[in-house]
């Protein structure tokens, strides 16, 4: 009887937090996805970009190994580590090495190298359009993985340590004069056009970050929350939809 209590009670606390949510599978299969200002797109295992169209996945004709889209426009990463922007109807390329992008902020863009270094640029220069003349600005530290939202950006290192960038704005992309640490061990974190954190962590968990707003950028503490039966790989918001990339690739659409 002692046995079984012990192991009820070991799984009563594995699971007390996390919260189970009801979602629909989307036909497809992605490695990376990211949403905003009602744009969904993603990048396969192939490095082919697919755009959200309904219910169905659709291909475009361009090999990239990242996709990003929010309120700095869409750009994308090709496997040379080059940054393109979707402009016009047709992908332009900025004169910059990045290996990942992000276009979630108050139309700021930011980038990590391949090095790990960091980069963003502000708002009125991201407007002018692709240039050999941007004024990017680089941010003390290493990072394996960043996003932006409208107050605040988040980021990923390589020992897996969560660290946030506040005061963040449109005319001031480097925010606050240093990054914060946050509890947990995560293999990435998105920042949602609301404001909204989500993250996946180092053993496939997805998690929520509670209590976050603009007073209060840092919140209060993860929410885990389950998606995918065999774990979580990617994941992105964006108008009360919840997209999750499970670790097989599959696609499921919460809301």
């Amino acid at each position: 009887m002692k046995a079984c209590q012990c192991i009820l009670l070991l799984f009563s606390c594995l699971f007390l937090d996390t919260l189970a949510l009801e979602c629909e599978v989307i036909p497809g299969n992605l490695k990376q996805i990211d949403a905003g200002i009602g744009v969904v797109g993603g990048v396969n295992d192939d490095n082919e970009v697919f755009l959200l169209l309904g219910t169905d996945f659709r291909r475009i004709n361009v090999t990239m190994k990242h996709f990003t889209v929010g309120p700095a426009g869409e750009l994308a990463v090709n496997l040379s580590n080059s940054v393109f922007k979707f402009q016009s109807g047709k992908f332009s390329s900025i004169p910059v090495t990045f290996k990942q992008v992000d276009a979630g902020g108050d139309q700021i863009i930011v980038g990590i190298t391949p090095l790990d270094d960091i980069f963003c640029l502000n708002k009125d220069a991201n407007n002018i359009g692709p240039s050999s003349n941007f004024p990017w600005v680089q941010l003390a530290g290493k990072l394996k993985y960043y996003s932006c939202g409208p107050y605040s950006c988040w980021g990923v290192n390589s020992a897996g340590n969560v660290l946030i960038r506040r005061s963040v704005t449109g005319a001031n992309c480097g925010g606050a004069s240093s990054f914060d640490v946050i509890s947990g061990s995560m293999s990435m974190v998105e920042v949602a056009t609301d404001g909204s954190v989500y993250a996946v962590d180092t053993q496939g968990t997805l998690f929520q970050r509670t209590g976050v707003s603009s007073s209060n950028p840092i919140g209060t503490g993860w929410l885990g929350l389950l998606v995918c039966p065999n774990g979580h790989k990617h994941v992105t918001f964006d108008q009360g939809r919840l997209y999750v990339i499970c670790s097989d690739g599959s696609i499921r659409r919460c809301i």
